[in-house]
């Protein structure tokens, strides 16, 4: 038996150690609740030992937080802002300004940038005119026939013109004759005849739709140095166009100075026929008062807004305390600008008076000073 027992423990297979556990067999794949926790408590212990309080932490992410904001919207509106324009502020850059002469008292302002740029194209491009002159001996006119151009310059976007002509007396301007547009051509021929009683001005224009038509050129003939017995038939150089005189408007304004208190009030009154800036063809017009003095701006002041009218009434007084030994020397810049919400807004005309002014402007601001304390009104 003792035998057999000691066989049998021998026999018997030594149990197998046991293995230590895999890194994986301790850390599952994926972070359980308890993982969770222990980074949330230690998150938080580490905020405690902050030398900040709660509120100011907060405080702190919440200013982070916002100038995260403010700096995404300014990128999106540096990207895409430029692209959302109103179609009234399109239309009127498509317009443009140029220096015109108006009603007395009351011009257009400054010439802008792309005028300079497009005199300057037109230096260097001369472009040309054709016409023909003749005389009827039985009826004592004399006929004028445009007959085409050749190298205008591109006043459009696209490249072309729109081009026509414009003739008519510079002893009266208001009998004109036009030719025809010629679409989208800076060599037109346009085939007219015109039948005119003295000197001859020509205009050549750019036709716009939707703003004032641009000046080409002009040819100016002096009929002194034309043969009247011959017809005359001959390329001319076109020159530098001026504006034609353009109706800008009127406005009624009304002075009144107290020489003891060295008080002046001006009253904005009203103004009519002004000039139509919108695509609807009307306005949203408001009048800005300046006083300048060795044209420094010394005050300001302006008007409220009359939306879509040509014709608005203010009747808006401002009052500009003024020494009497200064009278003599300041100047009031009035100025009617078009409002535009979403554009800039655009100067309709302006008037200068006082100091240096002319015309009915200086016979204003004389009869103001005349008759002080009584409101003058022109």
């Amino acid at each position: 038996m003792g035998v057999r027992v000691r066989r049998t423990a021998d026999s018997a297979e030594p149990e197998p150690e046991p293995q230590p556990k895999s890194e994986h067999e301790h850390h599952p794949a994926h972070p359980t609740h308890h993982d969770y926790e222990n980074m949330k408590n230690k998150f938080m212990n580490e905020l405690e030992h902050l030398p900040l309080p709660m509120w100011a932490v907060g405080a702190i992410i919440v200013v982070v937080l916002a100038l995260v904001a403010c700096f995404t919207y300014c990128i999106f509106k540096k990207c895409f802002g430029k692209r959302k324009k109103s179609k009234k502020a399109r239309e009127r850059k498509r317009a443009g300004w140029r220096k015109i002469e108006g009603t007395p008292g009351f011009s257009q302002g400054r010439r802008k940038k792309e005028e300079k740029k497009r005199g300057e194209v037109q230096k260097e491009e001369q472009e040309n005119l054709s016409l023909w002159i003749t005389t009827s001996l039985i009826c004592s006119d004399l006929i004028v026939g445009v007959l085409q151009a050749q190298d205008l310059p591109a006043m459009d976007i696209g490249g072309t013109s729109d081009p026509y002509v414009k003739v008519y007396l510079l002893s009266d301007k208001k009998k004109k004759s036009e030719t025809k547009v010629q679409r989208k051509n800076l060599c037109p021929v346009f085939l007219f005849v015109n039948k005119v009683q003295s000197y001859v001005l020509t205009y050549v224009f750019d036709f716009d739709r939707f703003g004032k038509h641009d000046v080409i050129g002009q040819i100016k003939i002096p009929m002194n140095c034309v043969d009247l017995g011959q017809p005359l038939h001959e390329w001319r150089d076109l020159e530098n166009g001026e504006k034609e005189e353009e109706n800008l408007g009127d406005i009624c304004i009304s002075l009144c100075y107290v020489p003891t208190s060295g008080k002046l009030t001006v009253n904005i009154m009203e103004a009519k026929n002004l000039k139509k800036m919108d695509v609807g063809g009307l306005s949203d017009p408001y009048v800005k008062i300046v006083l300048q003095h060795n044209e420094k701006c010394l005050k300001k002041k302006k008007t409220t807004v009359k939306k879509n009218t040509l014709n608005p009434y203010f009747n808006e007084s401002f009052s500009f305390d003024i020494p009497f030994e200064q009278i003599q020397k300041v100047q009031l810049l009035i100025t009617v600008y078009d409002y535009d919400k979403l554009g800039s807004n655009d100067p309709t005309g302006k008037s200068f008076i006082g100091f240096g002014a002319t015309g009915v402007s200086l016979r204003h601001w004389s009869e103001m000073l005349a008759n002080p304390r009584r409101p003058v009104v022109q």
